[in-house]
């Protein structure tokens, strides 16, 4: 099942238009072209009830003017980049500084402000098409950027991302969604459970870049090793939580490369769980520490920490870290990488 609607207009005039796709089990997903943003996802809870689990606006209005990038496709290189600066080839590029002296999400000529063309349209797969010139965001090579939204049978989102550069350049796509397993509008989530599959994360400095070190995640409140509620150690007096008021931290995955699950989340009211996976190796889960009263969707007002987010990723500031695999792709190479969102029902609570 697949339709279009309607989804607004922006400041200048351009019409938007919202694509949606459902499945025979009750799921229904929905994107739009403006920002190749994911706006809903309905899950049926334990209950068969549905439940809209991704924080968002009403219309296309609400994602040009909102800042706290829900269900964004974020590129050309999410997270940061320390100095807003890097070298390839010996060839030095400089960046936004759009934070604290560095660069956020490529900075503020964001992938998620821009139309992008509804290229093909299935029964259940909507793709994606933006051109990024060369130094686009201030990065070498120009590209097509393709990302395609599924939804399966079995009640998989899948995501998928390809472009082939002309130049050396860096590529480092994900999904900014924001997640609340029992509904947009229900509160925090310092009572879902979540586990993430990595031994280690990567610290940081004060301003959320990278030092290089990984560190352990045993004996500390990193450590999602096995299903822990969120609100645990959130606020624990431990250096990584206070820098990030919070989680808001890349995770070390263990999938070696290969295309594995790396986290789990689970709603305490709908029963509404979701498996993470990727084939990128580092996952920052953001807890959304910084939400203030966002005013969203169906009169939904989202305060701090009503949902998290689970970015499938290269480590941040990667590119300037020997030991942290490469974010560059190489010209004529196929950039191709794939992050699924898969959803259950737990019959009980997760203990």
């Amino acid at each position: 099942m697949s339709e279009k609607r309607d989804f607004g207009k922006l400041k200048d005039g351009r019409n938007t238009t919202l694509y949606i796709i459902g499945n025979s089990k009750g799921m229904k997903l929905a994107v739009t072209d403006y920002g190749a943003s994911l706006v809903s996802l309905l899950v049926p809870d334990r209950e068969e009830n549905p439940v809209d689990v991704v924080l968002g606006y009403d219309n296309a209005g609400g994602y040009e003017k909102g800042s706290a990038s829900f269900g964004a496709t974020v590129g050309r290189n999410a997270n940061r980049i320390g100095e807003a600066s890097f070298e390839i080839n010996g060839v030095h590029y400089s960046l936004e500084k759009n934070e604290n002296g560095n660069n956020l999400h490529s900075g503020t000529d964001y992938y998620n402000k821009r139309m992008w063309q509804a290229e093909k349209e299935e029964k259940n797969t909507i793709t994606f098409l933006l051109h990024s010139p060369d130094k686009d965001q201030g990065y070498p090579g120009s590209l097509d950027m393709r990302v395609t939204y599924e939804l399966t049978e079995d009640n998989t989102v899948r995501i998928k991302y390809q472009a082939i550069p002309d130049k050396d350049t860096i590529i480092n796509m994900t999904n900014h969604s924001y997640f609340n397993l029992d509904g947009h509008r229900s509160g925090n989530i310092l009572d879902h459970q979540i586990m993430i599959d990595a031994d280690y994360f990567t610290k940081t400095d004060a301003q959320s870049i990278p030092t290089g070190e990984v560190a352990a995640v045993s004996g500390t409140p990193m450590d999602f090793r096995t299903f822990k509620r969120i609100g645990a150690g959130i606020d624990a007096d431990y250096e990584a939580i206070r820098l990030g008021n919070g989680y808001d931290h890349n995770w070390v995955l263990k999938n070696d490369g290969k295309f594995a699950k790396a986290a789990e989340a689970a709603g305490d009211v709908s029963g509404i769980a979701m498996e993470v996976w990727t084939d990128l190796p580092g996952v920052q889960v953001y807890t959304g520490n910084f939400l203030n009263q966002e005013p969203g969707k169906d009169g939904a007002v989202y305060g701090r920490r009503s949902a998290v987010c689970f970015e499938t990723q290269y480590f941040p500031d990667s590119i300037h870290h020997e030991n942290f695999r490469s974010p560059i792709c190489r010209a004529g190479e196929n950039y191709e990488t794939i992050t699924e969102y898969r959803f259950a029902i737990k019959k009980e609570q997760v203990i």
